[in-house]
């Protein structure tokens, strides 16, 4: 496994990082695996030499860190060699307090978070959305507050317009609060608005990119239809997803995929992966993993080498998408 910098830190993170939303309850949703059936993915993970851990208050309603802080702890991973990072902006509760990023919820919200993970600090803590309701300066000094109090190390922030996060890097230079030092946006072979402004902008200014969605919840594996949406539980239940694919143009990019994985002789999915980790300024994508083969697959993506020819030809077929992913 390579380890980089994220972004413009000192911080090393695998070039693969293990998304925990499909960790905690399927109360929340059906395709969630339960924390006994968690745990052999977050060993795999480890084995792997996967250090890069990405989860959110919202998974699983407060579950998923849960899982996520005790897993690490049962598997014997050491604080000072894994990079725990979670988010923070969604509903926690029913009151217009309990979401957001305010001053008085990123207040309440990090050291709920804590809390479930069972940790002191997390390496990264993230704004999961940008809230238009709070002015951009407050939520700057409450990320700061949380830096300074030790319990985070590092800001990100995730999917929002390339001005609005302009504007949050530009208020953190001029008053002096953290700054984001990552950005994780939505980005792979069949949505890829963000080459045209945040991504640039992001390199720029030395923000790390590790795109949440690199196989488009699956949808570049090859195994979804436009009749039924699929054969797992997750293709025909995830309702975000059919927001966001399942254009006919899509299912030409993915055609392309499988064109190249066959005459690679490996699965789409690593085909997928490799075309967006070879992407500049991209450090980690972040993959789920309900299946053993899940993480075998990211793992030999990070290896694979694809040519220019390669990259163009999946390239192809693309066609612009309105912007999608901002809204959760």
């Amino acid at each position: 496994m390579e380890y980089v910098p994220l972004g413009n830190t000192g911080l090393k993170v695998s070039r693969i990082c293990l998304g925990c939303m499909s960790y905690g309850s399927s109360k929340w949703r059906d395709w969630v695996l339960e924390e006994s059936e968690s745990i052999p993915f977050f060993r795999q993970a480890i084995e792997a030499g996967i250090n890069f851990f990405d989860t959110a208050d919202m998974y699983s309603a407060g579950a998923s860190e849960e899982v996520t802080g005790r897993a690490l702890k049962k598997l014997g991973a050491k604080r000072e060699q894994v990079v725990v990072a979670t988010k923070v902006y969604n509903p926690m509760g029913e009151t217009k307090n309990e979401r957001g990023t305010s001053k008085k919820h990123i207040r309440h919200a990090i050291d709920a978070s804590l809390k479930r993970l069972d940790l002191d600090y997390v390496d990264l803590y993230q704004i999961h959305r940008y809230d238009s309701t709070t002015p951009m300066e407050e939520t700057l000094e409450a990320l700061t507050d949380v830096i300074n109090q030790g319990k985070a190390l590092y800001i990100g922030a995730s999917s929002m317009y390339a001005w609005q996060f302009a504007k949050f890097l530009h208020l953190a230079n001029q008053q002096g609060y953290a700054r984001f030092v990552s950005m994780q946006n939505h980005y792979n072979l069949v949505y890829r608005e963000e080459e045209r402004e945040m991504n640039p902008l992001c390199r720029a200014e030395g923000v790390g990119l590790i795109p949440w969605s690199p196989l488009a919840r699956g949808f570049l594996a090859g195994n979804r239809r436009p009749e039924d949406k699929g054969e797992t539980i997750r293709a025909k239940s995830d309702e975000f997803a059919h927001g966001l694919y399942y254009k006919e143009d899509d299912f030409q990019v993915v055609e392309k995929v499988t064109e190249l994985a066959k005459k690679r002789s490996v699965p789409n999915a690593q085909i997928a992966l490799a075309w967006v980790l070879h992407q500049p300024g991209v450090t980690a994508p972040i993959i789920g993993a309900t299946k053993t083969r899940h993480i075998e697959d990211a793992v030999k993506a990070a290896e694979l080498k694809l040519t220019s020819d390669e990259i163009a030809t999946l390239e192809a077929p693309y066609k612009p998408h309105p912007i999608l992913g901002h809204s959760y």
